[in-house]
């Protein structure tokens, strides 16, 4: 993916130029498709914007790279070609799940957290702290970090609180008992989204009624609606013939949606350096509502992905996309709902 190639060539020019290896390059969008800024410069000492304007220039010559400028107090500022951006679809479904990994924490380690199920801890509270701390170890070795098994603790940054202090009243915490109600009448996938987007250092608050309700507005139910959204639209389109060549990608919503592909690998990574899981599920929520501004763009559902539209590579790249996020969440992504 394209945040994926800029880190290397990132790492590439920062190396050349002599500085020592290892900075991160502190990538972050600017809210325009296709551009991506890196703080890299500033990370590195001396005179930053100096810096950024010797890395953008040797990033220049890069043949998927448009433009790399110097901006704010030295930030180096990419925009890749269109063609670059549109290819992020044809390399999202080619890779599958792996889409998500990249090697942006090669020679990092982390050790397992201890095994067995999350839902079976005491409380909401501990369920959340172990199941952080299990998907930080997934993100983490899908960005390219080693997992070591045979310990509790995980080099990566902790998530937030551990559990519930000893002297915590078990009723504003929640139950094992209120675990197992909350998963019989709400399913296993959204109490596990539920769980893995809630925010450290804040109470846990899982209403079953809530998660369970097949709207829009609930996040546990909204990214596997997404999934399946993309799915149904390629079924669609294959189904009338979807082999006409596609159109270039140009409205905005569709270079949206490539644009948050193109970050996916990027957000595992730091979400797994900063040991919040609950990051990447938000990440996929707003993927999940791009795909669906995409795919709902006209009256009839399967028009969405019509032969020729663009809207087919795009559905596939979606439903790749979001089943690779879905997946590290441990969470299943349904072909249908």
């Amino acid at each position: 993916m394209i945040s994926s190639d800029l880190r290397r060539a990132l790492r590439h020019v920062v190396a050349a130029a002599g500085f020592p290896p290892g900075a991160d390059p502190g990538l972050r969008p600017t809210g325009i498709p296709g551009q991506y800024a890196a703080s890299v410069a500033r990370a590195l000492g001396g005179q930053p914007r100096e810096t950024a304007h010797d890395l953008a220039v040797a990033l220049a010559g890069t043949p998927w790279i448009e433009k790399a400028e110097v901006t704010g107090p030295g930030y180096v500022t990419v925009t890749v070609t269109a063609a670059a951006l549109a290819a992020v679809a044809d390399r999202v479904t080619e890779a599958g799940p792996g889409c998500a990994a990249s090697d942006a924490l090669a020679g990092v380690t982390v050790t397992a957290p201890p095994s067995g199920d999350p839902l079976a801890a005491a409380t909401w509270e501990e369920a959340r702290a172990a199941l952080a701390a299990r998907l930080t170890a997934r993100l983490a070795a899908a960005a390219g970090a080693t997992v070591a098994v045979g310990g509790t603790e995980a080099t990566c940054p902790r998530s937030g609180q551990s559990g519930p202090r000893p002297d915590a009243d078990p009723r504003r915490q929640g139950s094992s008992a209120e675990i197992v109600a909350a998963v019989a009448f709400a399913g296993r996938d959204a109490v596990m989204f539920a769980l893995a987007r809630a925010m450290p250092g804040k109470p846990v608050r899982i209403d079953p009624e809530i998660i369970a309700r097949r709207v829009g507005g609930n996040a546990a139910y909204a990214v596997r609606y997404a999934h399946a959204r993309a799915a149904s639209g390629v079924r669609w389109a294959l189904a009338s013939g979807g082999d006409d060549p596609p159109r270039p990608p140009a409205d905005p919503a569709e270079l949206a949606l490539l644009d948050a592909l193109s970050w996916l690998p990027e957000r595992v990574a730091v979400a797994a350096r900063r040991g919040r899981p609950d990051e990447f599920a938000r990440y996929l929520e707003e993927l999940a509502s791009v795909t669906v501004d995409v795919l709902s763009a006209v009256s009839h559902p399967g028009n969405a992905a019509a032969p020729g539209s663009g809207r087919l590579t795009l559905a596939r790249a979606a439903r790749a996309g979001l089943a690779a996020g879905l997946g590290l969440l441990e969470v299943s992504a349904p072909e249908r709902l």
